[in-house]
């Protein structure tokens, strides 16, 4: 029941920061649209503490702040071989542990180096990853480890 309590708030949040509409009659409806949407899900039995993961709202902060960075940086390095003349790009596909344990823990991961630019996860196993690079750095970024490690550790469910 937490769950749809905090998909409702967080439907209904959402909805009024991307409508910029605060008349009553809209808020209502805003309201209405967003405890519908919460019923529809409840019926289908789609809601669980992966679709929404209130576990781990403490740590997704600090981990958004930690990705927005990548990709930031990310994107710079990409363009700046994009606008360097020569071979600035030596392609890379390599497999890399996977350390996390839980699917949750590997989805984010993977999609975490997918959402970087110049990085794509190319295979998802059961205990490897494997990427494709635009360069031998980010490869070798990707190799030490240190986005792994900034996936949010306590990925079991606690609250159910």
């Amino acid at each position: 029941m937490k769950h749809a309590v905090s998909l409702t708030l967080t439907l209904f949040i959402l909805w009024l920061l991307l409508s910029g509409q605060y008349s009553m009659l809209l808020i209502s409806l805003g309201l209405v649209s967003s405890v519908l949407t919460v019923v529809l899900a409840l019926r289908m039995d789609v809601i669980d503490h992966e679709s929404h993961p209130l576990h781990l709202r403490r740590q997704l902060p600090r981990y958004w702040v930690f990705l927005s960075r990548e990709v930031i940086l990310a994107n710079l390095d990409v363009v700046r071989r994009i606008l360097t003349p020569g071979k600035s790009f030596s392609p890379q596909l390599r497999q890399l542990p996977l350390p996390q344990k839980t699917a949750l823990g590997q989805v984010i991961y993977a999609n975490s180096i997918t959402l970087t630019p110049g990085t794509v996860t190319v295979q998802l196993g059961t205990d490897s990853i494997r990427i494709h690079a635009l360069s031998r750095e980010a490869a070798d970024d990707l190799q030490t480890g240190r986005m792994a490690q900034a996936i949010p550790d306590n990925l079991e469910d606690k609250t159910s």
